[in-house]
Parts: structure tokens; sequence; C-alpha cells
């Protein structure tokens, strides 16, 4: 019986090409250490690093995350996601993590895309492009990764270098960013995206709690009455909530209280009192002791800590690298 020989993967070489164009984009563009958002094409955003960084607390948004240079570590709950240059992570809801760039160097820098996804180009998609209906609803975490195909990386390849044609971006844009998510919705993690864009499913309905719990996480919090405004009973809401985020509903607003409470007094330089009081809290005494279970240290001496450092990262709450 005649045995077949590995072949080499025919899109190796164009697909190594097509990194290093986007990396040189994002050398070019985005500083050390920072977010770049280009103004004409607002869902994109850049990220590059030439160091390792420690844990950093943040919010996925709903998008596709690329790397084509280095690798990151994301913690979502106990659940842990490596991906590098031949994988993508996607992020079906707002879910908060912690994440840790692990190859970073001045030589060659950690390099990454973000780009938003806009749930309702994906139920337009679902009805004009013949994508296949999502599966019987299912508890799935709302992240997840894959791997880079060619032509997505190829349709990333041609967003970024619309950045040197601007004048063609409002034209050319819309059209390469409707590819990268009809790619994204056919691909093996397509059915987290397909179940965003139906109403009515699991994550649908958990998105529009998240929505709620951002805009007022500052109030308490009545799960059943939250559950009753999504259109689930109160335990079902629970299950998919936890199955979905990897948190209780609790656990999640709690999340949200206390990042914001972290970067108003980094930011806006409130007390911890203050700060606590201003997202929610009653006890000052309670408060210390989350934060201090989330973050390690207590709130002033963590403050103090984190305006020792040149880059704050860890009090950015919505940001994806």
């Amino acid at each position: 019986m005649l045995q077949r020989v590995n072949e080499p993967d025919p899109d190796a070489g164009r697909m190594e090409t097509a990194r290093r164009v986007v990396a040189e984009v994002i050398r070019r563009r985005a500083p050390d250490g920072e977010m770049h958002r280009p103004a004409a094409l607002p869902a994109l955003a850049m990220f590059r690093s030439t160091a390792a960084s420690g844990p950093v607390c943040g919010v996925y948004e709903p998008g596709v995350a690329l790397i084509v240079q280095g690798s990151k570590r994301v913690l979502l709950g106990a659940d842990t996601f490596l991906y590098g240059v031949n994988d993508v992570l996607i992020t079906s809801l707002n879910l908060p993590t912690v994440a840790q760039i692990l190859e970073a160097s001045p030589d060659k820098p950690y390099l990454s895309l973000f780009l938003a996804i806009d749930v309702h180009e994906i139920a337009r998609l679902m009805v004009d492009g013949q994508v296949p209906p999502p599966r019987a609803q299912t508890a799935e975490r709302a992240m997840a990764t894959g791997r880079v195909t060619w032509p997505l990386l190829s349709a990333f390849q041609r967003l970024v270098e619309l950045l040197d044609e601007p004048e063609a971006i409002p034209a050319v844009a819309p059209l390469v960013q409707r590819e990268i998510l009809y790619r994204l919705l056919v691909s093996d993690q397509g059915d987290r995206l397909r179940q965003m864009g139906s109403v009515g499913s699991q994550s649908h309905q958990i998105g529009r709690a998240i929505d709620w719990l951002k805009a007022h996480f500052a109030q308490p919090l009545r799960i059943d009455e939250l559950a009753s405004q999504v259109r689930m009973s109160t335990s079902t809401f629970h299950h998919h909530f936890r199955a979905l985020t990897a948190m209780s509903p609790l656990q999640y607003q709690k999340w949200l209280r206390l990042n914001e409470a972290r970067r108003l007094m980094l930011a806006e330089r409130l007390d911890a009192s203050t700060a606590a009081f201003r997202v929610g809290y009653e006890s000052p005494s309670q408060f210390s002791r989350e934060y201090s279970r989330q973050f390690g240290a207590p709130p002033m001496r963590d403050i103090a800590g984190l305006r020792q450092e040149q880059r704050p990262g860890p009090a950015r709450v919505a940001t994806v690298e």
C-alpha cells in the first residue's frame, strides 16, 4: 500500500508574505505600548509592544483578534486561551479577561490587529449571504480560537493596506470588512457569531443582559428582573450566562464595578471611599476586601504602584490588544 508523503502547505509562503505586509503597517502606525485606532477605520485597532507584559485586566469586545508576530495568553474565568500567528481569537460578547503578552522584544515586537464585529451586519449577512443558520442552541463559551486561513489573512491585508489609500476607504473598506465577517461566519468557529445574529438565541439574549449590566452596574442587581427582561427564567438565565461568560451575573457586575473604581482612582484621583460609593458599594470595607482579592493589593497601595509605572495598562478596562 502506498503511503502519502506529507506535502508542504501551498498557502504557507503567501501567508508569511501577508503577515510581513500587515506587520509593517502596524510598526509604522501603532506607538509602542498603545492602541492605535485609525480615524478612517474606527472598527479596526492595532497594537505593538516591544516587551512582554504582566497580566492586564480588560474587556474583549465582540470581534476578532489576529496576531502577526508574537503570542498571547488570555484568561476567561478558569479558561485559558493561548494564541499566536496561526490562530484567531473570536469573541461574541463583551467578556472581562486577564491578558498577557508572552513573546515580544525590541527586535521582534508583538504585533496584533483587532476588528470589532457589528451584530446587525451579522444578521444581514445571514439573510443575504446564504450563511448556514446556527446549530441547535448549545452552552458554549463566547470566546474561542480558530485557525488562520489564507482567505481571511488576505482580506485583513487588503483592509490595512487601504490606510495608505484613504480616498478609497469609504467605498472599499465596507466590502472588505463584510468579506472578513463572511469568512468568519463560515469558519470552524463561525457558529458563535451566527448565534449573535439570531434574535432569540442564548448568545443574543445574554448579550442584551450584558449591555444592561454595563450601563447600570452601579445599581442593585435583581437577577429575576434581569432574567425576565431578556425573556429567560432565572435558572436558565444563570446557567447560560455562566456558560457563555465563565462567571455569574453578580461576578460580572463586581468585575465592572472594581475596574471602574480602579479607573476613577487612577485617572480622576478619587479616594477609595468616594470611588467605592460612585460604583455602587455601600461599604468601603467590603469594597477594600473585594478589591484586594481582585487586584492583589488594597486600593491605594495598588494605585500608588500603578502611578509609578510608565504605562498604567492594567487600569484600562475597555481595551483589546
